[in-house]
């Protein structure tokens, strides 16, 4: 009989006191349990630390915020796990998320990292903007199921062989760096996302914040659009949508110029609410009066997107140390390390 591989927990952690303690029960009743906790607290001024402790599980406690990828490469310097589990703190799995990775991991041994689905509801629901967040990432996690070409490290399992492999992650990256080791994965393994895996997820629950993280992330969209835009890439938003909502924003004031020169946004409107129609059926479940208001939401969300691209443009041309490091900046690992 084939040895079950031992897994480690590796939980980055940045001012998640609200949802680590159900992030870590999720973890603690898996039905295959890992042989260690790991949570990097990465400066959190909120108490995490502290929630992690009553836990009793294993805390490391980095100097200074040093982003996610500095997190998790701490995480997996101090583990000692065959097999790597991320979770992010605002995720708590299903019972049997950590077995049935295991289980994907040992059908195909080409695989370097297998990960898993949102469930449609969240961890803790705040209202409508959090519901409409994660309804849009259940859907584009859900309908991707399968072999891909970019991986989504906040449930996910990767082989320590294959961290070794490749290195640590970015630690210039806050966040895209997802992308960036999809692309590092690509050149010897594969990916595979499956719905096996399964978390509910806590989002942001109002609309400033979330058009915040959004615009945030798009600035590094130049190097993350190789990857997201390959055959098999995961993306979360529909092109025709984006170019859609930008043309809404941008011919709105058409609308002064009289009734048929109104019509020219509406046409992009339209055009917008048909981009993606397995997200407008998820919404749909929430009734009519849910369905607009998320689809305004998703409108706002989609603008952020093209702000933030811009501007991550042009800090890209004038700004050197902006975006990923170069290869040669990434530190080999050796026998001290991973």
């Amino acid at each position: 009989m084939r040895r079950t591989p031992t897994v480690s927990v590796v939980i980055p952690v940045w001012n998640a006191a609200k949802t680590l303690r159900h992030c870590l029960d999720a973890v603690a009743a898996q039905t295959h349990p890992p042989v260690e906790v790991l949570v990097v607290d990465d400066g959190s001024t909120d108490g995490s630390a502290a929630v992690a402790a009553a836990a009793g599980v294993r805390v490391l406690v980095q100097p200074v915020n040093g982003g996610v990828s500095a997190a998790r490469n701490a995480g997996v310097a101090a583990s000692r796990g065959e097999v790597v589990f991320f979770v992010d703190s605002d995720v708590a799995l299903a019972p049997d998320a950590i077995a049935n990775a295991l289980a994907v991991l040992a059908a195909d041994p080409g695989c370097g990292c297998v990960y898993g689905v949102y469930a449609p509801e969240p961890l803790i629901d705040d209202g409508p903007v959090e519901r409409y967040r994660v309804l849009h990432l259940h859907s584009a996690l859900t309908r991707a199921v399968g072999l891909v070409d970019t991986a989504v490290f906040a449930l996910a399992a990767v082989p320590r062989a294959v961290l070794r492999d490749l290195g640590p992650f970015d630690e210039n990256l806050r966040s895209a760096e997802d992308d960036e080791y999809s692309e590092r994965l690509l050149t010897r393994y594969r990916i595979r996302l499956t719905d096996t895996v399964v978390g509910r997820h806590d989002e942001a629950d109002r609309l400033l914040p979330l058009l915040a993280e959004q615009y945030r992330r798009a600035q590094l969209l130049r190097w993350s659009l190789r990857n997201r835009y390959r055959r098999r890439g995961l993306a979360l938003n529909r092109s025709l949508g984006v170019l859609a909502a930008g043309l809404t924003v941008l011919t709105l004031p058409a609308a002064l110029l009289g009734p048929y020169s109104a019509g020219v946004p509406v046409l992009c409107l339209a055009v917008f609410a048909a981009a993606d129609p397995p997200l407008v059926g998820a919404l749909r479940r929430g009734g009519g009066a849910f369905l607009v208001r998320a689809l305004g939401i998703h409108l706002l969300v989609n603008v952020a997107l093209i702000s933030g691209a811009a501007v991550g443009l042009v800090r890209s041309l004038v700004d050197p140390s902006f975006g990923p490091s170069s290869r040669a900046a990434l530190r080999p690992l050796d026998s001290k390390g991973w």
